[in-house]
This record gives C-alpha cells, structure tokens and sequence, in this order.
C-alpha cells in the first residue's frame, strides 16, 4: 500500500489545484456581479441562473423572467444558425469567445453589445459554468453612423454628397469598363437660385433644394444614385443604361428629359407656386463612349456640356459629345415621325416570293409580307431603319398590328382572284405583338372580317420569343393551329433554346437563316447546319425553306441537301403588291404550299 501513497498525494494535489482554479473562476464571477457590468451566468445546458441588476436595466427584464430559460430568448434574428454555432465551438475549444451581437430587449427593441463569455470548469475539468459580460454599443453606433452620415451625405437633402458619389461615380466606371456596358452621368444646376435666395430668403432657397432632390429622387431607380455636389448643382449617375452606345444615350437622355419635365412643375414655397428650370449636362462612361478615365475627368465633361445647356438658353439638356447629341436628336425626331406615319397609315407592304421546285419547274407558293415605310420626305423606307426604332419604343406592336390587318386583306383579296387564291403569306410578328393579350382572338376574328382563309395565313416567329415565354407561346399557336393558321419558325439556327422547345412548338416550317445561306459555297460550318436543319425538319415531318437564296450555286447545294423551297433575290426582291402579282402571271402556276 505504502507503494501507492506518492501517486495518490499527486491526484490529491492536483485535484486540489484544479478546486481551486474553480473556486477562482467563481470569485471571479462573483466580482463581475459586483461591478456596474451587465453580466449572466449560465450552467452548462446554457440555463440562466444569475442576473446582475445591470443586466437587468440592459435587457428590461426582471431577474424571474429569466432565471431557467436560455439566452436564445434574446435572439434578434440579426444572426444566422452558423454564428451561434461556431461560438459555441470557440467556446469549447479555447474556453472564451467575445465579439458584437445583436440582442432583443423585452420591449422589442434590437441592439448592438460586446460580449465576452468564459466557461468554468470543475476539479475533473467538466463545463460547469458560463459566465457572460456585456458592454451596450448603442451610442458608440450611433455615433459611427452621425460620422458616417455627416462624412457622406448631405446635411440638408440627406443626398450622398460630393464624397460619396465621387466613389460610387468611380465604381460604375470600373464596372463599366469590365462588362463592356455604358454608363451615364448628369449634372444638374439649377438657373436661377441666387435671385431666389436674394428674394425670398435662404430658407425658401432651401427648401426649394429639398425639394428639388425628393424630385430626383423619383425620377431614377434603385440602383442609380442622385447626389448633391454643394450649393444648387446636383449630380445622378446611371451605372447601366445598356450596350450599345447610341441606345445607352437614348436611355440617359429618356430619364434626362423626365428630369426636366418633373423640376418644371411648380413647386410649393411657403403659401405660393414657384415656377423655376434646370440645364442639364450629360456624358456617357464606358467602352467607346467620351474618353474619360475617371471620376473627376468624366465630372468635367458633363460640366462643359451643362454650361453649354445654359449657354443656348437654360431650361434644357446638352450631352458633351456633340455628335452623338445630333444622332440622338435625329432618333427622336424619327419616332416622333413613326409614331405619325402609323396614324396617318403611310405603311406599305411590299411582298417576296416564295418559291418550290415541283417537278423540275419553280412555282410560286406565296410571298412574305414586308413593312416599307413610305416617308413624305425621305421617301420609301426600308424596314432596317424603323424596325429597330419601332422595337426599342414599343412602336412595334402597333405596327405590327398593321402589317398583320393588312396582309389579312390581302389574302381575302387573293381569295376573290383564282389565280392567286392558292398563295400562302407569311407574316413576321414580334414577342411585343404575339404576347399581347387576346392576340388569338383578335386575329382570329380578323380573318373572318376579311375573308382571309387561316390556312393560307403563316406566322413566322423567332426562336428568342420562346426564352422565359414557352408556355403563353405554345397555348397561343396551339389555340390559332386548330382553326388552321401555320407557323414557321423564322431565323432558325440563330437562337438559344430551339432544340429544347421544337418539339413542344406546334410549327409547320423551319426557315434557314440567310446568314447560312449567304456562305454555303464557301463555308463548310454554314453548310453543314443547313443540313442539320434540313434533316432535323424532315425527321420532324416539317417544311424546310432557305431564306436570302441570291445564286443558282446556293439553290443548287440546297437541293442536294433536301431542300426544295426557296425564298432570295435569285428569285426576286421583294416587290409593290402590282408587281408581285404581275411576277406571279409571268412565273409559273401558283402551287399551294
């Protein structure tokens, strides 16, 4: 026995020693619920045991109300699972973990504290004990936020000041200059503070900024930024406005003139309507756009170009590249036209034949109806220089309304002609005009309005229309098929997302992108997807025909392929109603399609 006696006065010493580290920790605890600290202590399941009064007076509980629960009657819902976890696992591996919570107190109310918490162990080294201080950050962030604010934002229109947007101007920039996108900056200043301040009083000349900027405010959208430079001058930055340049400058100088329309209203002052205006100064950012390379460059520029707003006359908007402020005008100037040229039906169709080898002769199976625009003073217009504008306005619904009520009175005509009755039309229409509401419908009764036989009436669609649509646009074409009207889905090839849609589409034709065509000689690539088109048509059971044909070498390629309808110049360019229907006497026997 006397041979174990050392080893047993070792464990004696050391269970001793670790007895009295507890019993450290412990008046430790006790010390801590001495001090004016908030503090908690908690057994090892995390169940509340003590309180000091200055928690209680942090928490607006009374110690009752806390005793047996857990601190998870604290969450603020600031925090995800993963940061209790990994402080409980701090706390297990190192024994304290300290940092910023955010706590719920009884009345509701969420709040930022430091807290330190230490685990006590017993003699046999098992968690006993938590012991949890806390020091409020309430003050310390609000003053941080007062600091924050006063260094970023304007005192008078709450705005971000020169600062902040200065940063967020040469962030966009970066931004632009990685995605190839544009950007825009406007400047604003407004005409005629001074006269006001000096008439009315600097308190109306404030409140006239206040109110200038809430007007701002409304004009953008989230994610740009409207800031006040100092004094009357104001400054918005449009981080995206698109990738093209010339629709990049469209976009800008839309939400510039809504700008000026808005800051034209009057506004209330004290008991009376003041009437003022604004110059504005516009420069684009971004790949190929004005050359600057940073912020304050790029603030230059569109302070040059707002003082040559004021210099033609205030109340009005002047972009810093001057070339392309005169293409810009000229587009508007042109949708104002378009939108005229609608209402005042200055469209025309005229129509391309479409043609079938039969039997070692061509023979016409109709045409494809195409929008010319035929200008009072530019003449006739062909659809490359309107189509696009139409489709950036949302002009081309109404149009497209047109071309389609005018190509229906077409094929009734050609019903009333025995010559031409058997001729198919196939008809373009846009996603803006097909997604419309009650397009079915409406076409649908359309055709007995005019007499026009559905069957001979095809609808060409693109493949682009499917992306995000695929449901409205398989209902639709399902509900116009079973009353006979044919699709033919156009530019095929060229999209996204055919081969996962074409089987659910209720089609009757592809149609070869001219673009396949145009190289089939010399092209292997182009060739060998016109005849993976042509033997995904066939498998499919459905019509094939080749668009912008302009040789008897690429008509002949195409033949071999399996391809024996054809549409292109070799054949012939589109042409007035007249002359296609004298075409279509001199050509051979119409076939139907």
């Amino acid at each position: 026995m006397l041979h174990y006696l050392p080893v047993t006065r070792q464990r004696l010493h050391a269970t001793q020693r670790q007895l009295h580290a507890a019993l450290d920790e412990l008046r430790v605890a006790e010390a801590i619920f001495a001090t004016t600290q908030p503090a908690m202590i908690t057994d090892a399941r995390r169940r509340i045991l003590r309180v000091n009064e200055a928690f209680t007076e942090l928490m607006g509980y009374t110690p009752e109300e806390v005793i047996g629960n857990t601190p998870w009657m604290f969450r603020s819902n600031h925090h995800d699972g993963q940061f209790y976890a990994d402080m409980l696992a701090t706390i297990g591996s190192t024994g304290r973990w300290q940092g910023e919570i955010w706590d719920r107190r009884k009345n509701g109310g969420v709040f930022p504290k430091w807290m330190s918490i230490s685990a006590v162990h017993n003699a046999a080294g098992e968690l006993t004990h938590l012991v949890a201080t806390y020091t409020d950050l309430s003050a310390q962030k609000q003053a941080q936020q007062q600091i924050h604010q006063l260094a970023f934002y304007d005192r008078l229109t709450t705005l971000p000041n020169r600062t902040l947007l200065h940063e967020r101007l040469q962030r966009a920039m970066a931004d632009t200059g990685r995605s190839g996108r544009h950007g825009a900056l406007l400047l604003l200043d407004w005409d005629d503070l001074k006269a006001l301040n000096d008439s009315l009083g600097h308190p109306m000349g404030d409140a006239l900024l206040q109110q200038i900027a809430q007007r701002l405010a409304a004009c953008v959208q989230d994610h740009d930024t409207v800031g006040r430079l100092g004094g009357d001058e104001f400054a918005i930055v449009l981080p995206d406005v698109g990738s093209d340049r010339e629709q990049a400058a469209a976009r800008a100088e839309s939400t510039a003139q809504a700008i000026l329309r808005s800051l034209a209203q009057p506004m209330r002052l004290g008991n009376s309507d003041y009437a003022g205006s604004a110059s504005l100064g516009l420069a684009l950012f971004g790949a190929g756009a004005t050359g600057a390379t940073d912020a304050d460059q790029l603030l230059k520029q569109a302070e040059m170009a707002m003082y040559q707003a004021k210099a033609a006359g205030r109340a009005g908007l002047h972009f810093f590249d001057a070339a392309l402020e005169q293409a810009i005008s000229g587009r508007l100037q042109l949708e104002r036209e378009l939108r005229a040229g609608i209402a005042r039906q200055e469209l025309l169709l005229h129509y391309q034949p479409q043609v079938a080898l039969r039997d070692g002769s061509f023979r016409t199976i109709g045409a494809e109806a195409l929008v010319r625009w035929q200008h009072p003073g530019r003449g006739l217009l062909g659809p490359g220089l309107f189509i696009p504008l139409a489709e950036e306005t949302g002009l081309i619904a109404p149009l497209g309304q047109w071309v389609l009520q005018a190509a229906c009175k077409q094929l009734g005509a050609w019903q009333r002609q025995p010559a031409l009755a058997q001729l198919s039309l196939a008809v373009n229409v846009s996603a803006a005009q097909f997604l419309q509401p009650g397009f079915a419908t409406d076409l649908l009764a359309l055709l007995e309005q005019t007499g026009a036989p559905a069957q001979r009436l095809k609808l060409e669609l693109t493949e682009s229309m499917l992306l995000g649509n695929a449901d409205t646009v398989v209902a639709t074409m399902a509900q116009l098929q079973a009353h006979g009207v044919r699709f033919s889905l156009d530019d095929f090839g060229t999209g996204y997302s055919s081969l996962q849609y074409l089987k659910r589409l209720p089609l009757y034709q592809l149609k070869i992108d001219q673009g396949f065509v145009r190289d089939l000689e010399h092209n292997e690539s182009d060739a060998a997807i016109a005849r993976s088109v042509i033997a995904l048509a066939q498998g499919l059971g459905l019509a094939v025909i080749a668009e912008g044909v302009e040789s008897q070498a690429q008509q002949r390629l195409l033949l071999d392929m399996g391809c024996s309808n054809y549409q292109g110049y070799w054949f012939s360019r589109p042409l007035p109603l007249a002359d296609f229907e004298a075409w279509c006497a001199r050509s051979a026997t119409v076939t139907p399609a």
